[in-house]
């Protein structure tokens, strides 16, 4: 079955050349120039992922990322002018789940966009190796193949970057992390972008599941190095 993808960008060049990109990978591809027709198309075609241009007439590529992420964890990619780190902060702050810069490479965008669609899925390479397949660190656990979240058997709805990074700290309870090495093992050794997303990323997942209460764990600073998933005990 061939996947859907939906791009949207008000430029009718880079969308032919997006069409042209995808379907040469064997995606089906819809494309919309508006905020508001790529709100509408998303709800009725249900695509299983968008490419989105930030700067659209009328409603923005912000409003419908922060739209979208109300209705669902579709995966989202935010097309970005090259060096505008604005743009990709608020992105991410959001809720996308990746970026590609204007002008893009093709292979680099490709791979962006299975990557995501991989984790979104829930889906391993045949050289990954499960080890557990549920992680817990008191009321919060990690059903990795499932791609769930819970916390205190309430699930919580995150993003894929927010799974991946949740699931990554929930192996080493109580080990500090560096932005640097959040950024190698989550979004990978070839990502170059701010060490601000991982900030983002944190500050999101500290909102979605503190609504639901967890005396017996903490996702906390540790000042000037980075990030720590740690064991409360009562």
């Amino acid at each position: 079955m061939q996947l859907k993808i939906l791009v949207v960008d008000d430029d009718p060049n880079i969308l032919e050349l997006l069409r042209l990109y995808l379907v040469k990978e064997g995606f089906v591809v819809i494309t919309e120039m508006t905020g508001e027709s790529a709100l509408e198309t998303c709800r009725s075609d249900k695509p299983a992922a968008v490419l989105l241009d930030l700067m659209l007439p009328g409603k923005s590529g912000f409003d419908v990322l922060r739209e979208l992420r109300r209705e669902s964890s579709i995966p989202i990619l935010i097309l970005t002018a090259k060096g505008d780190t604005t743009d990709k902060v608020v992105g991410f702050e959001l809720g996308a789940d990746d970026y590609i810069e204007k002008p893009f490479d093709a292979k680099e965008l490709i791979a962006r966009l299975k990557a995501v669609l991989r984790r979104a899925r829930g889906e391993l390479s045949p050289k990954q190796e499960v080890v557990e397949e549920v992680l817990e660190l008191g009321s919060l656990q990690v059903d990795k193949l499932a791609q769930r979240c819970s916390v205190a058997g309430f699930e919580v709805e995150l993003s894929p970057k927010e799974f991946e990074l949740i699931a990554f700290m929930i192996k080493y309870p109580g080990r500090v992390f560096t932005r640097e090495q959040l950024l190698d093992a989550v979004w990978g050794v070839n990502y170059f972008g701010d060490t601000r997303t991982v900030d983002v990323h944190i500050r999101r997942l500290r909102e979605k599941l503190d609504v639901m209460g967890h005396p017996d764990w903490e996702l906390k600073t540790v000042w000037g190095v980075g990030y720590r998933l740690d064991r409360v005990k009562l």
